[in-house]
């Protein structure tokens, strides 16, 4: 089909005034030559309304927030008429006004499936999700919703109205305005990926956004090792009494380099988790937090002179 004329156009009905003195802001979109009108669901008093810019004018919060919703809903309708270009297939203005309406008020948006997809997360913490997995959904939910504001001055925006560069703009967003790593913007993009993946598995989007979208490299780093002579001035640093979170935290890490557990596990294990063999030695048994493998340590004269340095026998 080809496009010889695509218009939007917003104007005010006056002969529509209600008792507040407030008219309604109508819509009409032209394609080639067939035309469509709808209803904005918003009005103003005429005075305010610029005819030649669609849209209020003035700086109070009225025309702030009206002219905000119509930029919203000229995303709508702009989104609607590419998507039913990609689909290669003849249209009219009837077509784009009723896949724009339902884009609005029907279809599943951007934060509002990013919110879903976070509450199913977090209410499987404990049951086939770690608690440490949430902060990273928490806080891309937070950046995405400071950005669709920033980029869109609207508060919300539907799967309709998505395209790829939305996912550049986004990308820039977090590493330029925000100043977050590489690795953190992976992170995040690696989510949004997810919830675009599911939103068109479940018939909210109309295709998937990340296709021709390549996410960032991953940094590589090469793990080096500590030095036993580094090690020993950890181990041998005096500490002053008085800060007992330091020496906690040392004591943790000294614990977990002599029998070669993660800190995620050396933090977690209790007496539970000790055993005495029949020979009178002491051996750590636990299951590993990263994959729940069960591990079975032998005690070192080291890790048992902390462990007896803790001991509490007021603790069962």
């Amino acid at each position: 089909m080809k496009i010889e004329k695509f218009k939007v156009l917003l104007y005010l009905k006056k002969s529509g005034t209600d008792k507040s003195g407030k008219a309604p802001i109508m819509g009409r979109i032209t394609v080639n030559r067939t035309m469509a009108q709808f209803g904005c669901k918003l009005s103003c008093r005429p005075e305010l309304w610029n005819a030649r810019e669609s849209r209020l004018d003035g700086k109070s919060r009225e025309a702030v927030e009206t002219n905000a919703k119509l930029d919203k809903l000229l995303l709508a309708v702009n989104a609607a008429f590419d998507t039913l270009v990609e689909r290669g297939q003849d249209f009219d203005a009837t077509a784009v006004k009723d896949l724009f309406q339902g884009s609005m008020e029907t279809q599943m948006t951007l934060l509002r499936m990013t919110d879903r997809i976070c509450e199913d997360l977090k209410a499987r913490i404990g049951i086939d999700r770690a608690k440490g997995t949430y902060p990273g959904y928490y806080y891309m939910r937070k950046t995405l919703g400071e950005f669709i504001p920033w980029q869109f001055k609207t508060k919300d925006i539907a799967f309709g109205q998505l395209t790829e560069q939305f996912i550049h703009d986004y990308q820039n967003f977090v590493m330029d305005v925000k100043g977050l790593a590489v690795d953190t913007v992976r992170h995040y993009l690696a989510i949004l990926k997810k919830v675009c993946r599911i939103a068109y598995k479940e018939g909210y989007a109309e295709r998937g956004y990340f296709a021709n979208f390549t996410l960032p490299k991953q940094s590589e780093r090469t793990p080096r090792a500590l030095s036993r002579e580094d090690f020993e001035k950890i181990r041998d640093v005096e500490i002053p009494a008085w800060r007992t979170t330091h020496i906690l935290v040392r004591d943790l890490f000294l614990f977990a380099c002599y029998t070669g557990t993660a800190y995620a596990d050396a933090v977690s294990v209790t007496r539970e988790n000790l055993y005495t063999d029949d020979e009178g030695s002491l051996w750590l048994k636990y299951r590993r937090k990263k994959n729940e493998l069960r591990a079975s340590v032998k005690l070192l004269p080291e890790a048992l002179a902390l462990i007896e340095k803790y001991h509490d026998d007021t603790q069962s």
